[in-house]
Formats: structure tokens, sequence, C-alpha cells
């Protein structure tokens, strides 16, 4: 399988990153790679609009395969009889006293998946990483806000 996996770390406490990261409806406040919407629960199914600089744009309607509250969640798209499959995840680990590290990865698998990653994983990347650099701002900006 094919993985990109990006991480940043974040002068906020975990729960304010999380409460931003799991507040699906406030993404276009603050992120414009990805829009997403939809019931953030195990079975829930998403609506997801990604947009990564230098990549083609993309839409999919993901269920979350995992959620696990203030930690993690993931979704996972699964198209045209396992020929395509993907899994992203979201995941916050405490670090410190206001400190956390946030870890956003996508796992691709199926043949599809596979295509999909060696043309498009350079700009998913750079996508990834705008998206944590915008949510540490975000998360940042609260915790200032609320000193």
């Amino acid at each position: 399988m094919n993985r990109i996996h990006t991480e940043i770390a974040i002068d906020a406490p975990a729960p304010i990153v999380w409460e931003v990261i799991s507040d699906l409806d406030s993404w276009a406040g603050w992120n414009p790679i990805m829009k997403a919407s939809g019931t953030l629960a195990p079975g829930g199914r998403l609506d997801i609009a990604l947009s990564a600089p230098g990549g083609k744009a993309m839409t999919y309607d993901p269920v979350v395969v995992l959620f696990d509250e203030g930690r993690e969640f993931r979704w996972r798209s699964r198209k045209l009889f396992g020929l395509f499959d993907a899994e992203h995840g979201f995941r916050i680990v405490p670090e410190g006293a206001g400190q956390c590290r946030f870890e956003q990865f996508e796992v691709f698998g199926g043949i599809v998946g596979r295509a999909i990653f060696s043309r498009q994983s350079k700009a998913l990347d750079t996508g990834f990483l705008a998206m944590n650099r915008m949510l540490k701002r975000e998360a940042e900006k609260r915790a200032r806000e609320r000193a």
C-alpha cells in the first residue's frame, strides 16, 4: 500500500485542536484545501471536497471507520468493487502542557488507488501540509484568545 503521512507541532492544548478539526462545518472558515460535512461518528457518511494545490480536485463520500473522541478519526472510501480503497485519518497526540502533535495521513490501496497515489501524491502531500499549517494557525489563535 502507498501512504502519505504529515505532522506538525501545535502550541495549543489537544482539546482545542480537537475542537477545530472535529467541527467539519467550520472547515470552510480556515481550510481552503478540504471541505467536509456529514456525521462524524462510526458508520457516518461524509461529503468531502479536496482541492490540493497542483492536484486534481476530487469529491468523495467516505464512511467514518474510526472515531476516538478527542484523539483520532478516520474515514474510508471504497469504490469500484475494491479497485479503489483509501483511508484518511487525523490524530492528535498531546506532548506537554499546552502542546500537541497533529498527524494527517492517507493510505491508498487497490489498482485505482495506487494509480491516484502515483499521479497525485506530491500534490496531496503539499495540500495536507498546507492544511496542517492552517489548522495550527486556527488552533493557536483560539488558544491565545482563551488564555
